[in-house]
């Protein structure tokens, strides 16, 4: 214990939302900030703001974000220090925060094949991670189920979604995603995993491309819902 109090000393072993330093037995997140993680508690019921934001756009089996997302706040902190500081760990742990509340609802408890929503590779290459992947890492820990990143992939570089309207967000991504080996997702209830939701227009056309392959059934989750 005392060999890493010293090292505290040097390397501060800080809680990703907020910045004060951890304690003993604190992880990633101290707990002070886990209590107050603004969770939108959506995947214990089938009708919520997220699955209705699909209603009529993609055949969606469930949906649910984990975090309400807003400016400034926690979440965005703690998004930041994956997204854009290459935190992965931060990320893994949010994702096993998810998968273990997935796991208490009925709606996501038959799951067979975890998701994430693809990067370009000029993109992966950029950024050297899909922060949508590392978050399915951790979800499929939680929920002992597997992870594949590579039979969706993204066709086309595509512009940053930032600042677009829903129409011209659709458009940018519409027809932008293939399945490599369809059979190997034939029959599969699949759980699409993306960071964070706002219109929903990347998962839509990822969703809608899983769900040409036959008897696919798709369910979406991402880490935080941005509302607009």
């Amino acid at each position: 214990m005392w060999i890493t109090d010293f090292l505290n000393l040097f390397f501060p072993n800080n809680c990703q939302a907020c910045g004060k330093p951890l304690v003993r037995k604190e992880n990633i997140i101290c707990l002070s900030c886990l209590y107050k993680l603004p969770k939108t508690n959506f995947h214990f019921h089938i009708n919520n703001p997220i699955s209705r934001i699909f209603w009529g756009r993609a055949n969606i089996h469930a949906a649910t974000s984990f975090l309400f997302f807003n400016k400034g706040g926690n979440v965005q902190n703690l998004i930041h220090q994956l997204k854009y500081r290459g935190n992965t760990e931060t990320g893994r742990h949010l994702g096993e925060l998810l998968g273990k509340d997935l796991k208490k609802s009925n709606l996501f408890n038959n799951i067979d094949l975890i998701i994430p929503v693809p990067l370009h590779p000029k993109k992966l290459h950029k950024r050297g991670f899909n922060q949508s992947e590392v978050i399915a890492e951790g979800i499929g820990y939680a929920m002992d189920v597997p992870v594949n990143a590579d039979e969706l992939q993204r066709t086309e570089h595509t512009e940053t979604q930032t600042k677009k309207t829903r129409y011209t967000r659709w458009e940018n991504v519409k027809g932008k995603f293939r399945v490599v080996n369809p059979e190997n997702l034939a029959g599969k209830n699949i759980l699409l995993i993306d960071d964070v939701l706002t219109t929903g227009a990347t998962l839509e056309s990822c969703a809608q491309t899983l769900l040409e392959v036959p008897k696919t059934i798709v369910s979406i989750a991402t880490l935080a819902y941005a509302q607009v």
